[in-house]
């Protein structure tokens, strides 16, 4: 514990809703603190995150420590169990879970690192933790070595802990919190600087966690925005670690999540792997062809067949007895058809056939059903032909029957035909007196973004709605499909997630989206359907050289904003404006006190990026006029920032500086609609200003 200050939350000895005594302070950080505490009815040592008091009325705050607080539901012991979220009279918010008696990673990271085998350990134990937060839709967003601790310093008892607010500042490493952005960029993925995160988000903080912890160092990433965000463009440099920890990190880190590992469970079992070979070239057969070894796996199970019985005469008096006595039948995706088992008799092995026949829609396979006594019932074809039946409408599908137990596992063609199937199947083999077991998954197989796109399109209220391109051409079963964009109402989303649901069968959806109020999204609707970059848009401040990752300003804010573009294109025109809540547009560049916008002409150049200031400190705009330059006042709410590469000035004149966004919105239609002017890529950011 550290020393108590005067002005903490909680003081020693304080007693908290009549049960938690505080023992003191554990750590403290821009937003909130944690204490340590006991149970005073059941003596448990608890760990106490109190929120200050002007962020415990903070809708957005409120809302991650109720994030935090539905961990309660995850039971694992490399995750930190939460129980308890209570306000104190005075308007404190404050959570209470397991006190994790250890040592936190980055105390090794401090004292110059740790072996890379423990360091293995300890990722194979956090993945594991993963895979359970995962499961249940939450990602972190903050892994890093001061929210892993060790259990009694034993890498094997590693604990993933923090998952919201309050980050203990004395490793130096800065956390950003806010709706868009909470991380500490030092370990944050890329997605993460453009307000995205999903679950292969940890997996890239876990990676360079490892990397800083390994290593002894925490990452220098740059403090100027520009830096920050050509840093993570980059691979990690993990020369000189040793294998196979550098296969790991390396496939963790991947700048682009399409190439990570594609679960948190793929890093336990390839982890596993790893440690299995006590040290050996630490080679990476793993993820990276896993779907289509799982492909592979599921003709393998179609196609395949049980033989018995071949090479038997048909005309012998006294047939064999075969126990268990069985069938196996199935339809693969190559539309290969497969039988073979037994039959008792000529007149129930035509009766299969046929019935075989009906449902594949092809004939069976010569010789595949032998003569054979042992039959469970007297009715062996009528039941085997229900079950036929039952499969009749799945894309692919294998029967396997053996005495008293039936299985049937598939592919429907949507959620709809599988709901059927089951429900078909279940009553056949309770009227034939059988155990089923049934694993139908729903298709289609195959789905591809521009097929979603056109169910999308008709629904898009606030601008082109993107959907995120898979790592192949299509979406595999089991994968998520997440929705990129705006939309001018929260109904809007459910509207998109019943019109989509029944297109992506066993498919995960996920929406990335953003409420926009009407007159941000007249503008953002008439923006060009083009691929967003090369450029993008980074925030800072007029008054301290750190990022804004979050894009949260508060009132006497001064934004500071470039607008980073590849050195290589030269190019071209800029436009950039800001849209602001109240219906206002203002254009930024060009405007009358900085006409030129050629790109060739803008911005300094270094390590091949351009960075081309769009918004001033008020120092410098005090001491120029053309450096546009404003603070954030009491109007809050959303802005839009966009900027717009085309390849010739985008209006024939200059615009005010200032002007409605109906009239912008107009005439930028008119301008596309012409064909004069070609953009050839456009990017936007958001500003969120609060009291």
């Amino acid at each position: 514990m550290i020393d108590p200050l005067p002005g903490d939350i909680f003081r020693k000895n304080q007693v908290l809703n009549n049960t938690y005594e505080i023992e003191g302070v554990l750590g403290r950080g821009g937003t909130g603190e944690v204490y340590r505490a006991s149970n005073k009815i059941t003596g448990r040592v608890v760990a106490l995150k109190a929120l200050k008091r002007e962020l415990s009325a903070d809708a957005g705050y409120l809302e991650l420590m109720k994030r935090e607080e539905e961990m309660r539901g995850i039971s694992h012991d490399a995750v930190v169990r939460y129980t308890d979220c209570s306000q104190t009279a005075e308007g404190y918010v404050y959570l209470v879970m397991d006190y994790v008696a250890g040592t936190p990673l980055n105390d090794y990271l401090e004292r110059g690192g740790i072996s890379p085998r423990d360091l293995l350990v300890v990722a194979q134990r956090v993945a594991e933790g993963l895979v359970a937060t995962h499961e249940r839709k939450i990602v972190h967003r903050d892994l890093s070595p001061d929210n892993i601790i060790l259990r009694s310093g034993r890498p094997e008892e590693a604990v993933i802990i923090d998952f919201g607010i309050a980050k203990d500042s004395k490793t130096g490493a800065r956390t950003i919190v806010g709706k868009e952005f909470a991380g500490k960029y030092e370990y944050a993925a890329p997605e993460q600087l453009h307000g995205q995160a999903e679950p292969r988000s940890d997996l890239y903080a876990l990676g360079a966690s490892l990397l800083a912890t390994f290593r002894g160092k925490i990452p220098n990433v740059g403090t100027s925005p520009g830096e920050v965000v050509r840093y993570k463009e980059r691979r990690l440099d993990t020369a000189g670690v040793p294998e196979p920890l550098k296969a790991l990190i390396d496939d963790l880190t991947q700048p682009d999540p399409s190439r990570r590992p594609p679960t948190a469970a793929a890093v336990v079992k390839q982890v596993g792997e790893m440690l299995r070979k006590e040290g050996g070239s630490g080679a990476s057969p793993g993820w990276r062809h896993w779907p289509a070894i799982l492909a592979t796996a599921v003709v393998a199970a179609i196609a395949g067949f049980w033989f018995a019985g071949f090479g038997e005469s048909l005309f012998v008096k006294s047939l064999p007895v075969q126990a268990p006595y069985k069938l196996s039948a199935g339809l693969d995706g190559q539309h290969q058809a497969t039988l073979s088992g037994f039959a008792p008799d000529a007149d129930q092995q035509q009766a299969i056939l046929a019935g075989f026949a009906r449902t594949a829609g092809l004939p069976a396979p010569t010789g595949a059903l032998a003569l054979a006594k042992g039959e469970p019932s007297e009715r062996w074809a009528q039941d085997i032909d229900s079950f036929f039946a039952a499969a009749d409408g799945l894309d692919e599908w294998r029967l396997d029957v053996s005495d008293r137990t039936v299985r049937l596992t598939g592919l429907a063609p949507d959620t709809t035909a599988r709901d059927t199937v089951v429900s078909r199947f279940s009553e056949a083999s309770k009227a034939a007196g059988y155990q089923p077991v049934v694993r139908i998954a729903a298709g289609p197989r195959s789905l591809t973004p521009d097929q979603l796109k056109s169910a999308i399109t008709p629904l898009e209220t606030c601008g082109p709605l993107v959907v995120q391109a898979p790592a192949g051409a299509n979406f595999p079963l089991g994968s998520t499909v997440a929705i990129r964009g705006n939309v001018a109402a929260s109904g809007d989303i459910e509207a998109l997630r019943q019109r989509l649901a029944p297109r992506l069968g066993d498919r995960d959806l996920r929406f990335d989206t953003t409420v926009l109020n009407k007159q941000l999204c007249v503008v953002q609707s008439l923006l060009p359907d083009v691929p967003q970059g090369p450029m993008t848009i980074v925030l800072g401040y007029g008054d301290k050289s750190e990022p804004n990752m979050s894009g949260i300003y508060s009132v006497g804010d001064n934004p500071v904003i470039d607008v980073l573009a590849p050195a290589a294109i030269t190019d071209g025109y800029l436009w950039v404006a800001i849209a602001d809540v109240t219906g206002n547009l203002f254009n930024v560049l060009p405007n009358i006190k900085r006409p030129d916008n050629a790109l060739s002409s803008l911005g300094t150049v270094s390590n091949g990026m351009r960075t081309i200031r769009v918004a001033y400190s008020t120092a410098d705009g005090a001491t120029d006029p053309a450096k546009l330059s404003f603070a954030v006042d009491n109007t809050f709410g959303r802005s839009l920032i966009f900027a717009m590469q085309t390849d010739r000035p985008l209006f024939s004149q200059l615009r005010p500086t200032t002007e409605s966004t109906k009239s912008f919105a107009e005439d930028l239609h008119a301008v596309i609609a012409s064909g004069k002017v070609s953009i050839l890529s456009t990017t936007t950011r958001l500003i969120d200003t609060r009291n």
